[in-house]
């Protein structure tokens, strides 16, 4: 195994990969819904985008592919990267602007927020009808919800990008394009952690869970079975 000088700070390879695939599906369903808005509405505004009528069916792709990693990052924000989410004090400290770490702090809120609003964004889409925007349907609750949503999206990321500047700086960021990992990091190790976790998953696991703040573990729950909701409705539709 190779060695290597650790650059700080240092991101875990795994939430390096579904973070980073995550926000690239993301970035990438978010043009593509501008301009599918852009082709088949517009009554708040457009720009001169091509009319390429094509260009839902993409924007449906990239959506499909957010969905399909998001509950990997859901997982990995809930469990081992808990403690970038929003704490028990979180809320309390928030109270105290000048004190040191008052970014971090407000840097998990974000954090959180940004799960909550990617559920959103992902659920109101799945409750979408292909068709609705082609046949000029555009007064239908899922598809506003859904429109709704990309804004939500794009101050959401804004936020997100600007706190972890702040927080971080231009290290921070290079550090989640940084291809060097720990030895217990490397792929070949994940088969062993992921039969270790599995036998390691006991009652004691349950009661660690259940002990976690009141709100937090029913967030993860709430965000579950929104997911899984959506598979379900939608495929409910399609029979």
């Amino acid at each position: 195994m190779f060695q290597m000088k650790v650059i700080r700070p240092y991101q875990p390879l795994l939430l390096r990969l579904v973070h980073g695939l995550t926000a690239l599906f993301l970035i990438l369903a978010m043009i593509t819904a501008y301009w599918t808005y852009d082709v088949y509405d517009g009554r708040w505004g457009q720009i001169p985008l091509p009319k390429f009528e094509e260009i839902e069916g993409i924007h449906g792709t990239f959506g499909l592919w957010t969905l399909l990693i998001f509950p990997a990052l859901v997982f990995y924000a809930f469990h081992q990267g808990r403690k970038r989410l929003i704490q028990p004090k979180t809320f309390s400290n928030l109270t105290h602007i000048n004190q040191k770490g008052w970014s971090y702090h407000l840097h998990r809120v974000i954090n959180t927020l940004m799960l909550i609003a990617l559920t959103f964004a992902v659920f109101t889409g799945k409750m979408m009808d292909e068709k609705w925007l082609p046949n000029g349907e555009l007064d239908h609750v899922w598809y506003l919800a859904h429109l709704l949503s990309w804004v939500i999206m794009l101050f959401g990321l804004g936020y997100h990008l600007l706190m972890s500047a702040k927080i971080g700086g231009l290290s921070f960021f290079l550090s989640m394009f940084n291809w060097l990992y720990k030895p217990q990091d490397n792929p070949k190790q994940w088969k062993n952690h992921l039969i270790r976790y599995t036998q390691n998953f006991q009652l004691f696991w349950v009661k660690q869970w259940w002990q976690r703040s009141f709100w937090i573990k029913w967030l993860e729950v709430f965000i579950w079975i929104a997911l899984g909701s959506a598979w379900i409705i939608s495929v409910i539709k399609e029979l």
